[in-house]
């Protein structure tokens, strides 16, 4: 019998500098810290419009030579947004921050990625509605991103928004 999760619940990851993560991810998110730990030097935040107890969780471990990229171990976390909008605030306010890293579209999803202090990635992804995933329902290309030509074509469509009511 296989486990009937529905969605990843929550992230958490190792950092160098506690207090300088918590500020990156409230300059880049709008984060709220939910609860501390502080025996575990942790921090539990969550996303504006979340309902989760918290989204994530940081643990402050001391400088540390960072992890290769490309060696096992997690790859990137992807935050998913409600418009196509979102996204492009999200790649402006990851390149203020200077945490913007690339961007691409994969058909059924378009993706700005970054990384956080201590070098983790991740990406601000925002998924076409359902009914347009055609030919990408089950293929993820790696193509360039057009944010421009999306934004003109997807302006104003919600697809999370169904997630998380817009009131939350």
């Amino acid at each position: 019998m296989t486990i009937a999760a529905v969605r990843l619940n929550h992230a958490v990851l190792f950092v160098a500098d506690l207090e300088r993560s918590i500020t990156f991810y409230e300059k880049a998110f709008g984060v709220e810290i939910v609860a501390r730990e502080p025996r575990a030097n942790a921090a539990f935040l969550r996303m504006p419009r979340s309902g989760n107890h918290h989204d994530l969780g940081l643990f402050g471990v001391g400088a540390q030579p960072p992890r290769p990229r490309g060696a096992i171990g997690l790859y990137h976390l992807a935050w998913q947004v409600d418009t196509i909008e979102d996204l492009a605030q999200a790649r402006a306010t990851l390149m203020e921050l200077g945490a913007y890293g690339g961007e691409s579209s994969h058909g059924a999803t378009k993706s700005i990625y970054a990384q956080d202090p201590d070098g983790n990635e991740f990406e601000v992804m925002w998924m076409l509605p359902k009914e347009s995933w055609g030919e990408y329902e089950n293929s993820a290309p790696i193509e360039r991103l057009d944010l421009s030509a999306e934004l003109s074509t997807w302006g104003g469509t919600r697809t999370a928004s169904e997630l998380v009511p817009l009131d939350a």
